[in-house]
């Protein structure tokens, strides 16, 4: 019979040091014989479970913990057991267990101990190391004004996936501050002209049902209309690249555009010099010599921006569209540094200017203006021309104009997009331009004109005074590092009130010695305008609930009510028309105009809890009308985009039943009803446009219910767009497989 192994049957409580010279320990870490000794090996054998010896080979390396470590786990211990912090899952073996529930002494191995008790203690470590910087890190989602964040996903049929980021500290989503908004690969900030209209999210959930019920009118209406819309667009834009051509429109139509292009943008962004220009352009007609390209250039941009406001229907939007992509084309040459001219940054600035105007990539323009900038910063331009070498007057005064220009563009395509802006005061030290005539330019030593003068110049350097100050508010919107917090909004407030009386007091100076371009003064008022709502439409809607607010609430809805008054009754007939067939920042401010109005109507009638029906203002209730009418407007002169046309008219569909005292299980069907009878309207107007100049037999425009697409393709799902009003057309190929659709009339040619 073998013996039994024999077991040691009292713990080990000394280190191993010491028992191995068999003197008294004083079981600290280190002990006092070690500390004495400066023995480094102070380590103490588990007294958990006893372990089974073994001899080492000579050659095998031992593995020794070192000091600093062990203090390290020993430090991590108490952090381990702080009732904040979560606790990782437990090492479920003897060693683990004696390492929690022994504060005084680490449990680790001697140098002859098994390499698996060695391990275990490593990971023991490393967990506890790991747990100490989660409970120490800062928080991540930190919100720009101090306030705990909150992001919430909401996904729809109409605007796809949205990631709205709100401060947590709100009463509900319905008044919660919007912080950001990210859109498929978009981050937009709080310019962005929806930021603040929560009450449409809630309106789109409401539809949602019967966007995604095939069975319905409104689903296949809607199809169908992005199917046509397709058509239409690929029709418009030519095949990129499209290389430029000298070819130009007859010399009637061509001074008709030109003039409509002075009239406008070049009232309040300044690019041209206008006797260089009208000398080159004559010599164009007149000479049977090749003309410059980079003068072509330049020449259908004019035309391109004078075709918005030619007529009222924008006929001439793919001879436009032509223009924009051979400039584009153009620009994009691989060989940048031959483009490092003035006349080259001029066309530049044309093409954003063309691109706004026609509805191309409106609300991308944010890219391209800063390469745009970049060029500038390259060329010296942020440069005032006195800390260069010597150059003429009149070289001088261009690069002036031309920075100040680049500068309002800049920051126009910031608060358009939701883009923190591209450029600081510290960044450039060009004044302003001077007050000069452009005759006065062609002088050696040209006088320059006293402020009171009027010239052409006199509205962008007006406008140039208020560039600190919007160019402070967008930062404070949309930078990263910035505290949106309300005090620094009243502040803000009234400091642009202040600069923006004195804007006015100068204009109406001028007004009084000359006639100032009608475009300008509408285009001025509207963009300060913006900016003010940009300020408080953040808490519209939480000045609902919270009457700390009601500032900001009255603010926006007289600011609304003032845009819509400067472009709807507008007595510039081509502001009108700049901004019903353009897009831009003046068409984005309309829509958002007409919104903030039908919302406060909402909830003044949702507030309302008297007995009889609530008095409203008739002049805002002279708006939900016109908003109709004015989108109507909108798709008539060649807009393909249905849903900023769906959402005006459900949204005032709202507003009035509950003015007619709707209940609110009849509004569900009425708000279908009123959606349905939207869709077939666009539908007519879009086959109009789809069938322009073509032979087809008379279009049907009744829609049974049980019709439903028959082709919906998951790339026509995933192309719907966030920027509702907004031209949907882009720089692209035109390829024609887009056009690869079966329509539901088997009346309709299926060539399209």
């Amino acid at each position: 019979m073998t013996e039994p192994q024999r077991r040691r049957r009292r713990p080990a409580v000394s280190c191993s040091p010491c028992r191995s010279r068999k003197i008294r320990c004083d079981r600290q870490l280190p002990c006092s014989n070690c500390v004495r000794t400066r023995n480094e090996n102070c380590v103490y054998a588990d007294r958990a479970s006893p372990i089974r010896w073994r001899s080492l080979d000579p050659g095998q390396a031992t593995e020794v913990v070192p000091r600093q470590q062990i203090q390290r786990a020993h430090h991590s211990l108490h952090v381990d057991r702080a009732p904040n912090v979560e606790r990782p899952p437990e090492y479920h073996n003897q060693q683990s267990d004696f390492l929690v529930n022994s504060p005084s002494i680490i449990s680790t191995v001697l140098n002859q101990q098994s390499v698996q008790v060695v391990e275990a203690l490593k990971s023991r470590i490393k967990q506890l190391e790991e747990q100490l910087a989660q409970a120490t890190q800062p928080q991540t989602h930190a919100t720009l004004s101090g306030s705990k964040s909150d992001i919430e996903t909401a996904t729809t049929r109409i605007t796809k996936r949205l990631h709205v980021q709100y401060d947590n500290n709100s009463i509900s989503r319905s008044a919660a501050i919007t912080r950001g908004i990210m859109n498929k690969t978009r981050l937009l900030g709080q310019s962005y002209w929806m930021s603040g209209l929560a009450t449409l999210r809630e309106l789109f959930q409401t539809l949602e049902p019967y966007f995604l019920k095939e069975s319905s009118k409104i689903f296949a209406g809607f199809y169908r209309c992005k199917a046509l819309a397709r058509i239409i667009k690929a029709r418009r834009a030519p095949k990129w690249p499209a290389p430029p051509s000298v070819d130009l429109p007859l010399k009637d139509l061509a001074d008709k555009l030109v003039d409509c292009y002075l009239q406008t943008t070049e009232t309040i962004y300044p690019v041209m010099h206008l006797p260089s220009f009208e000398l080159e352009y004559d010599n164009l007609w007149a000479s049977n010599r090749e003309p410059r390209m980079a003068f072509v250039v330049q020449l259908k941009l004019i035309l391109a921006i004078g075709a918005t406001t030619y007529d009222k229907q924008f006929s001439l939007r793919p001879l436009a569209f032509q223009w924009v992509y051979e400039a584009q084309t153009w620009l994009a040459e691989p060989d940048s540094k031959s483009r490092l001219t003035i006349q080259s940054l001029q066309a530049s600035l044309l093409l954003l200017i063309a691109r706004e105007a026609t509805g191309i990539g409106p609300t991308l323009t944010w890219i391209p203006a800063g390469e745009l900038l970049r060029t500038a910063v390259s060329m010296g331009l942020h440069r005032d021309p006195k800390h260069l070498p010597p150059v003429t007057a009149f070289a001088a005064e261009m690069r002036r104009r031309l920075w100040n220009t680049i500068l309002e563009v800049s920051l126009q395509s910031s608060i358009t997009s939701g883009e923190p802006p591209m450029v600081a005061l510290d960044d450039f030290d060009t004044d302003p331009p001077g007050n000069f005539d452009d005759k006065d330019l062609l002088t050696e030593v040209p006088d320059l004109n006293p402020d009171s003068q009027f010239t052409r110049i006199s509205i962008p350097r007006a406008l140039r005074k208020t560039f600190p100050l919007r160019l402070a508010i967008v930062k404070f919107l949309n930078d990263l590092t910035s505290h949106g917090t309300y005090e620094e909004t009243l502040r803000l407030d009234t400091q642009l009130r202040a600069s923006y009386k004195d804007l006015c007091q100068t204009l109406h100076a001028y007004i009084s010695i000359a006639t100032l371009p009608p475009f300008a003064i509408r285009a001025v008022d509207v963009l300060m305008q913006r900016y003010f709502s940009s300020l408080h439409l953040p808490y519209f809607a939480l000045a609902m609930h919270e009457a700390s607010y009601a500032f900001s609430r009255r603010v926006a809805v007289e600011t609304a009510l003032k845009i819509w008054h400067f472009v709807y009754q507008s007595s510039s007939e081509p502001f009108t028309r700049f901004v019903t067939s353009g897009a831009g920042l003046f068409r984005t401010t309309t829509v958002q105009a007409s919104t903030v109005i039908a919302t406060e109507l909402k909830f003044h009638l949702q507030e309302d809890q008297g007995l009889d029906p609530v008095p409203l203002r008739p002049d805002l209730v002279r708006v939900l009308e016109e908003a109709k009418a004015w989108t109507l407007q909108c798709m008539e002169s060649g807009e393909t985009n249905t849903k900023g046309y769906l959402l005006t008219h459900v949204l005032v569909a709202q507003v009035q039943g509950l003015m007619r005292g709707v209940s609110e299980g009849y509004m569900h069907s009425y708000l279908v009803r009123m959606t349905e009878e939207s869709i077939e309207t666009c539908l007519r107007i879009l086959e109009k446009k789809a069938y322009e100049g073509q032979q087809q037999p008379e279009v049907r425009t009744d829609m049974p219910p049980d019709l439903a697409p028959l082709n919906v393709t998951p790339d026509l799902l995933e192309d719907f767009d966030f920027d509702f009003l907004m031209p949907g057309a882009i720089l692209h190929s035109g390829d024609a497989e887009m056009m690869n659709w079966r329509f539901y009339d088997d009346t309709i040619p299926r060539d399209l």
